[in-house]
């Protein structure tokens, strides 16, 4: 990698933890809580507007490498979610749910933000999640997803076509299995 691209992404990860520490408080809307909370908000991207392919890579919770553009041809399903986040908690069954009933060909992935290995993984335990997550404790995976389709809010689910480009982004806790099943029901059928 260049210094030029390193710097680059020093700086956009330095803009990012900035803005989450600034999101901390009271006064951004937070209601006393260490994240931002979405209000469940599906939003769907045209075929035509859906822009560049998203990539990023990390290493997942149980230690292996995982790459998002290995999953091209299959549609996408990306949670982010850390363990201390109340609405993620209450998020988890409904997302395992919904897991349960996506079409064939469709892989789902966690990105664990802002939390502690052990702690993780007992939550993915106690939930019953058996997909893979990246850990990311420094939040740097977000930087991939553009603006204004950007995870702003923990949990967040964003669902990427078979070319790998954003299709849906749902910002916070998902307002309903069903409304996550059809959705990524939709981008399976307008890339099969």
């Amino acid at each position: 990698m260049s210094p030029r691209r390193r710097l680059l992404l020093l700086v956009a990860a330095l803009a990012v933890t900035a803005a989450a520490a600034s999101a901390c408080t009271d006064v951004n809307g937070t209601n006393g809580k260490n994240f931002v909370s979405g209000d469940g908000a599906v939003i769907e991207i045209p075929v035509p507007d859906r822009g560049k392919p998203v990539t990023f890579s990390g290493e997942t919770l149980t230690g292996d490498e995982l790459d998002v553009v290995s999953l091209r041809g299959q549609v996408v399903v990306v949670n982010v979610w850390g363990s201390w986040c109340t609405e993620c908690r209450a998020e988890a069954p409904k997302l395992v749910d919904a897991v349960s009933r996506f079409p064939s060909g469709t892989s789902t992935l966690g990105v664990d933000i802002r939390d502690s290995k052990d702690n993780a993984l007992a939550y993915e335990r106690g939930y019953g999640i058996d997909y893979p997550s990246i850990y990311d404790f420094g939040s740097e995976t977000l930087l991939a997803f553009p603006p204004p389709y950007n995870p702003r809010a923990t949990p967040s689910t964003m669902v990427l076509d078979a070319q790998g480009r954003m299709a849906a982004l749902v910002l916070g806790s998902l307002p309903s299995t069903l409304t996550l099943v059809e959705v990524v029901q939709k981008v399976a059928d307008e890339s099969g």
